[in-house]
């Protein structure tokens, strides 16, 4: 009997798969361990293997086609099979295309113990694999926890992750020398990484200052960093028209966006913070921690003046239930306040691919002094540029910020980040003239709106949790205890 690989459901919210690229072809065998394509999710791009043995019969989806989970995209004859035969047996049985039923969702194997597959471009997050030994119902598997390492000989070819290669080109490292740990030897990301810290450590490597994989102002703190030097194009240059296909995860957020505008009555209030006092306080501490390696943020003080403020004001951390214990609509306030930045991924202008965004999770941010919070920001943000987050890295926030304001934004609104409530979009801290008393000095004032689901919050609800966080940010020591 041929075997039929179907589209896997590799996310609670995956709907469809992309066939990236076809790492087999037809009539080519293929044991258990071995990676058949690269699939993209509406979260990940993931590395595909199968438990199967066999000869593939039929690739019946071509590359770059978004199919619907549980569809067949791969036939396999098994050992002794004639591969004509599986191939005609198996456009009989289901022809290619059609749906199959498909796994239940998956977010609680997701969150426990799984690894973590690799991504293709940093416009995509990374999503967990399942975890576990046990053969999948499609015949797909998750990389091992702890493969056989081969080594590479001189004229073999080297197998490695298209995102390995990448990361091998950029940090000038010959994959010739490196030993994969992914299935059947080939090169994953992680053996580049080990390499690449090998390299920092020994000798050689520590001389000259290492060069970052990536820009740096690619991504800087809660967005995408500093804004780029104003470049203007050559005389006669003109853009080329074109269409650009949605990735998963870009058809995912349109999606999720729509359904927010439109299912959750928005509306915004806005207040200004005079910063004059929460900026020098910032230096002070900065100048201090200079030698610990610490760099506050404008931004950590405002995540920790939200946290705070959510204990005078419960109902801005909690969330909308559809159905309570009463099977009536009910609203639910959370005892646990976890912060959720904004992450804005970075964009290839050349290829117009990557880009997306994706909200990290700072959990209990309450009980987190600055230094904590500006660790663990930083390491997120980082890890959203260069590997992705986790499903746990992003999920259960309660409040999320969105911080525009190293692009000189003054004022914007954001939509509402479901199931939150509220979402906060901060402008820049901004030079201007300010009234005190009778005079007119100058002075640094942030405008921030808060967008907040009408059926849980009220204007003055809003209007006085704002309050909160203006007189907490014009009063910065309040901050550091």
């Amino acid at each position: 009997m041929p075997i039929e690989v179907k589209m896997p459901r590799l996310s609670d919210t995956m709907e469809v798969g992309t066939v990236v690229k076809w790492n087999v072809k037809p009539g080519q065998k293929v044991n258990s361990g071995d990676v058949i394509a690269d699939i993209e999710t509406d979260k990940a791009t993931m590395e595909l293997q199968t438990f199967d043995e066999g000869t593939i019969a039929r690739l019946t989806v071509e590359e770059g086609k978004s199919v619907p989970v549980g569809t067949t995209i791969m036939v396999l004859a098994e050992a002794g099979e004639d591969v004509s035969a599986a191939e005609a047996a198996a456009g009989k049985e289901a022809p290619a295309g059609a749906a199959a039923p498909v796994d239940a969702p998956v977010r609680k194997a997701a969150q426990s113990g799984a690894s973590f597959s690799e991504r293709e471009d940093v416009g995509t997050a990374v999503l967990p694999e399942r975890s576990g030994g046990g053969k999948a119902a499609n015949g797909l598997h998750p990389a091992p926890a702890a493969p056989q390492r081969r080594g590479v000989e001189e004229g073999e070819r080297v197998f490695a992750s298209p995102l390995a290669r990448k990361l091998a080109a950029e940090a000038n490292i010959d994959l010739g020398t490196i030993r994969g740990s992914g299935p059947s030897g080939r090169i994953v990301r992680k053996d580049v990484e080990d390499a690449l810290a090998a390299r920092a450590l020994s000798p050689a490597g520590r001389a000259p200052a290492a060069a970052p994989a990536r820009e740096p102002s690619k991504l800087s703190g809660l967005s995408a960093g500093a804004v780029p030097g104003t470049a203007l194009p050559p005389a006669g240059a003109q853009l080329r028209t074109q269409t650009v296909a949605l990735s998963n995860m870009r058809a995912t957020i349109a999606r999720r966006l729509v359904q927010s505008k439109t299912t959750v009555p928005h509306y915004q209030v806005t207040v200004s913070a005079r910063m004059d006092a929460l900026l020098a306080l910032r230096q002070q501490l900065n100048d201090q921690l200079a030698s610990q390696g610490v760099k506050l943020s404008v931004n950590d003080f405002l995540v920790r003046a939200c946290a705070l403020a959510m204990h005078q004001h419960p109902f801005i951390n909690s969330r909308w239930v559809d159905k309570g214990p009463d099977g009536q609509p009910a609203i639910e306030v959370l005892g646990d306040v976890n912060i959720g930045v904004a992450i804005a991924l970075p964009v290839d202008n050349q290829t117009l691919k990557g880009g997306g965004l994706v909200v990290a999770t700072l959990r209990n941010a309450d009980r987190m002094g600055l230094r904590m919070i500006s660790q663990q920001t930083k390491a997120l943000s980082e890890k959203a540029r260069t590997r992705g987050l986790s499903i746990e890295e992003m999920s259960d926030s309660t409040f999320t910020i969105s911080n525009l304001g190293m692009f000189g934004v003054d004022h914007f609104t954001a939509i509402i980040n479901p199931p939150n409530t509220a979402i906060l979009a901060v402008g820049a801290a901004v030079k201007k003239p300010v009234v005190e008393g009778d005079k007119i000095v100058v002075g640094h004032e942030m405008a921030m709106t808060m967008s907040s689901d009408h059926r849980v919050i009220d204007g003055a609800m809003a209007a006085a949790y704002l309050a909160t966080v203006k007189d907490l940010l014009e009063k910065p020591a309040t901050l550091l205890v």
